[in-house]
């Protein structure tokens, strides 16, 4: 009987420490990796001549990605406002890509804020281009659409 009531108190603490361990382990960034679009798959949509072109919205220094709009960086509260003015014209449903590119995503201060925006303004079909590292190796160096003024 004692041995059972340990094995009972063990497994209680177990389960306690694996909750715990969830709770701390469970995602912590605004997107799913689901979210995340591959930079070939963009680029591959750009150049497609019979192709709808989604939304595409630099929220980092520099809106180098051709047909994409620049708002600036969202990590200043002026760009994010603009990014909002601009997302308040479109419609729920639009696929929204946003990108970044001025460093990994791991220290990047632009894209959290942009994205959290976008889920708080209840868009459905979002994405994050997938530049791990930044616009030049992820995009540039791939030699993808960039604008003809940049």
């Amino acid at each position: 009987m004692k041995a059972m009531n340990k094995l009972y108190t063990v497994g209680i603490v177990l389960a306690a420490i694996l909750i715990t361990l969830a709770a701390f382990t469970r995602q912590t960034e605004p997107w799913t990796p689901s979210q995340l679009l591959d930079p070939a798959d963009l680029a591959a949509r750009i150049n497609h001549p019979s192709g709808v072109p989604p939304l595409v919205i630099g929220v980092g220094p520099s809106g180098l990605i051709k047909g994409s709009i620049e708002t600036g960086p969202a990590r200043d509260q002026h760009n994010l406002d603009k990014l909002k003015a601009l997302l308040d014209k479109e419609d729920r449903n639009k696929e929204v890509i946003i990108y970044c590119g001025c460093c990994p995503f791991q220290h990047c201060p632009n894209i959290r804020p942009a994205f959290t925006l976008l889920n708080d303004m209840h868009f459905i079909h979002t994405r994050l281009l997938n530049l791990s590292h930044n616009i030049k190796v992820d995009w540039i160096d791939h030699g993808y659409p960039v604008t003809a003024s940049k």
